[in-house]
């Protein structure tokens, strides 16, 4: 059979186009306590060692291994946060509770529960190891090593390991600022009363909410109609940010004016048309140092090439040394037939089977349907090829959920 679209782009060539366009963004100081979600430029390293001190990992007693089996007197109590005037002297124990600082003199902590207490003694029947229930000064993190590195997404654990070790500010790359236009006469602004021959527009705000949760700063543009004016004015405002995405427009119709006002505006189209399905007529260009995404206006389609295509730079520019999308392993609950032609991506709903995930295709594919596709969690991808994919067939598919 002949190759139907012999000029597509695979997706694996696209997205390495698009890769090698996206350069990270310089760096910037960031607050600790404002740097959730944002992606590390430079190592972060450890103010203080962690624990900064021996401390103790239950409550129990802090003692000398030498002096035990045997009774012990008890000379201190230790809290936290209130460390022992005094060392510990040979044949004594200091009660401790779980982080308090683990006196000089004293190499071992025995937990409550293995004594017998009575006044102001204990009995501890059996010996213990030197070091045991200690945590020693830097057993976690020395002073001056890397707690976080560079290139890395902060999330929580990573906030409370910088916070932990004293770090009161990180160096991440700046947000990129990326600016959502979407186009078309027929689209109205939700709560506005919907004319014949009219659609709601849902693209921008679909978009602006998936690259938001990459990491992008958004400036959401007011739709614009199928005019070239109108399309030069919206098009040349949001060329000044790092990133443009628009929907609509990008096809070959009279009203498709993207493509050609961006070129009129200096835009260097590097590809248009990729072998997927939906997504094809996604176009990517760069104007100087902004990159520019032409997504088609079906919804569907346009989330497609978002979580392909433009995230992946959005993270790229951040940063992130895996920037593509991250596809888990599962299997087909149906078969699914294949497109000789393009890759394509089904919406599909997961579910945890015996063997890990199970992925459930949807009805209702067209690339319209917005609706259909709000049911789904998952896009599996279904390699271009003859025949089709049996149940139970071994696939990847990549995860909507908006957090990566």
């Amino acid at each position: 059979m002949p190759q139907l679209v012999p000029d597509l782009l695979t997706l694996r060539e696209a997205q390495a186009l698009v890769l090698g366009r996206a350069r990270p963004l310089s760096g910037e100081t960031v607050p600790v306590w404002e740097a959730a979600g944002r992606v590390t430029s430079e190592p972060a390293r450890a103010v203080v060692a962690l624990p900064p001190f021996p401390s103790s990992a239950m409550d129990g007693f802090a003692v000398r291994a030498a002096d035990l089996p045997g009774t012990l007197p008890v000379v201190e109590r230790i809290a936290a946060g209130r460390p022992a005037p005094r060392a510990l002297g040979p044949g004594e124990a200091m009660g401790i509770s779980t982080g308090g600082v683990v006196p000089e003199g004293a190499d071992s902590v025995v937990p409550i529960e293995y004594v017998v207490q009575h006044d102001n003694e204990i009995d501890v029947a059996e010996p213990v190891p030197p070091g045991a229930h200690v945590r020693p000064r830097g057993g976690d993190v020395a002073e001056g090593d890397v707690v976080v590195d560079g290139a890395v997404r902060v999330g929580p654990v990573q906030l409370g390991a910088l916070a932990a070790a004293g770090v009161a500010a990180v160096t991440c790359a700046r947000r990129p600022r990326v600016a959502i236009l979407a186009t078309g006469s027929e689209l109205a602004r939700p709560g506005a009363e919907l004319g014949f021959g009219q659609v709601y527009e849902s693209n921008g705000l679909m978009l602006a909410a998936a690259l938001a949760a990459a990491g992008a700063d958004i400036e959401l543009l007011p739709a614009v109609a199928d005019d070239e004016s109108a399309h030069r004015e919206a098009l040349e405002r949001g060329l000044r940010a790092d990133v443009l995405v628009t929907s609509g427009g990008v096809s070959v119709g009279p009203h498709d004016l993207v493509r050609q006002v961006e070129a009129e505006l200096g835009v260097e189209e590097i590809f248009w048309r990729v072998a997927i399905k939906p997504g094809k007529p996604v176009s990517f260009g760069v104007r100087s140092a902004t990159l520019v995404f032409v997504l088609p206006g079906n919804p569907v389609s346009s989330l497609v090439g978002c979580e392909l295509f433009a995230k992946p730079a959005v993270r790229a520019l951040q940063g992130l040394r895996e920037p593509l999308p991250r596809l888990e392993p599962g299997r087909l609950a149906t078969p699914l037939r294949r497109n000789t032609a393009r890759d394509e991506f089904v919406r599909a709903r997961s579910r945890l089977g015996p063997d890990g995930a199970v992925l459930e295709p949807l009805t209702g594919q067209e690339s319209h349907m917005i609706v259909r596709a709000a049911a789904a969690d998952a896009l599996v991808h279904v390699p271009q090829g003859e025949g089709e994919l049996e149940a139970g067939a071994p696939v990847s598919w990549l995860r909507l959920d908006w957090a990566y």
